[in-house]
């Protein structure tokens, strides 16, 4: 079970290998909460400095053929040429201004080893810096851009996440194949901590809403939980992101959720879908679309559910830290250093509280994903009024909970 789970993990991250996104460099002398929580294509090590992940396109030319781009880093793809920046400057009109390599201002320097060419970037481009460009490069002529594969801050962390879930799911496989757990009692902290919160899964979350078919989708509900909870919790770890708090992990896990209800869903579900028994016969066509609209929204409101909360909570903990640098340079570092302990105070309470919302989303994509999958494969053997009777209250309950 636990290697299916471990499975259904590596095909659920490796869905979600586009993560775009638009990054905004903070001024000098303040936090941006917004960039730092945001996604780019770049590791923050601040103060130590940054590293530059690699920039993967699927490029169509001119000519109509397609070709694949790959560079070491955003200052790579600019100063070899092959990529210009688009940078849109905001004044009394908008413009879009294209800045190519031999506009840069830009600090080169160039090493060689073992014949190959390799260039640093440091300082400014344009006067911008390059944290600025990254998410706004495009080719020169009349290239394309068709596919954006680079690897991103989130999509790094989400691999890391990947990572371990498949390291501790694997060495807990391994300790019940040899009959710990199984024949004898679990051992050791680590079999008792992670069994606790299987069982968890399994008995208060999976049996009580799938009943006998608990067995056929625990591996997706293990993988959920223990991928989300991962994410979660390295996004609370000096130097790391979430995510989870990016759309585009949350929406491919919503995804799986939504795939999985309708392949699921049983002869009676969709009968109260398209032909919703027990109503006069000119109310079915008004309430078609609406239950249509109900099979959408559910994974929506999961994915922005866990998205949302995730970003907020990091957003708080930056914006209450930032009070110290705008205190600083409004009033003085005097005012910066007397606001610094009210500050961090409670920022500590808010990294605290985050720390239980870590769990508690886990649990509730669970549980939902659980509850929606558990409506679709119920099996009826009543007449279709109290069918629908019940159909509609289990989803007035599930809506409940939603919002």
């Amino acid at each position: 079970m636990i290697q299916r789970a471990s499975t259904f993990l590596l095909l659920a991250v490796l869905t979600a290998v586009v993560l775009p996104a638009n990054v905004q460099a903070a001024e000098d002398g303040e936090l941006d909460a917004l960039h730092h929580s945001a996604n780019a294509y770049y590791l923050d090590f601040e103060p130590f400095g940054k590293v530059q992940l690699p920039r993967i396109f699927v490029i169509q030319h001119e000519d109509g053929s397609y070709g694949l781009e790959l560079f070491g880093s955003t200052a790579s793809a600019i100063l070899n040429g092959h990529f210009v920046a688009e940078i849109e400057e905001h004044g009394d009109e908008t413009d879009s201004e294209t800045h190519d390599a031999e506009g840069a201002v830009l600090e080169a320097t160039e090493e060689h080893a073992e014949g190959d060419e390799h260039v640093q970037a440091a300082g400014k481009y344009g006067g911008i810096s390059l944290e600025q460009l990254e998410g706004h490069l495009v080719p020169p002529g009349g290239a394309h851009v068709v596919i954006d594969m680079s690897i991103s801050r989130h999509l790094f962390f989400a691999w890391i996440g990947m990572l371990v879930v498949f390291v501790i799911m694997t060495r807990l496989a391994g300790m019940y194949k040899r009959g710990v757990g199984r024949d004898t009692a679990p051992k050791g902290l680590f079999q008792n901590l992670f069994e606790t919160l299987i069982m968890f899964v399994r008995d208060d979350i999976a049996r009580p809403n799938l009943g006998d078919k608990t067995d056929k989708y625990l591996p997706y509900l293990l993988t959920a939980f223990f991928f989300i909870l991962t994410c979660n919790l390295l996004g609370l770890v000096p130097f790391g992101a979430t995510a989870t708090s990016n759309l585009m992990v949350t929406v491919v896990l919503a995804s799986f959720t939504f795939i999985l209800t309708q392949m699921g869903g049983t002869k009676d579900y969709w009968m109260h879908i398209f032909w919703p028994p027990g109503i006069p016969m000119f109310v079915k066509p008004i309430l078609m679309p609406v239950e249509v609209l109900g099979i959408l929204t559910k994974p929506i409101a999961l994915a922005i559910r866990l998205f949302a909360n995730m970003t907020a909570g990091h957003l708080v903990i930056l914006s209450l830290i930032g009070l110290i640098f705008s205190f600083a340079n409004i009033f003085g570092p005097g005012a910066g250093y007397g606001v610094a302990p009210v500050s961090i105070a409670f920022a500590l309470f808010i990294y605290m509280l985050e720390l239980l919302v870590s769990f508690i989303q886990a649990y509730v994509f669970t549980m939902l994903s659980a509850l929606f999958i558990g409506m679709a494969i119920e099996e009826h053997h009543h007449d279709h009024d109290e069918a629908h009777g019940d159909h509609a209250a289990d989803t007035n309950a599930a809506s409940v909970l939603v919002s």
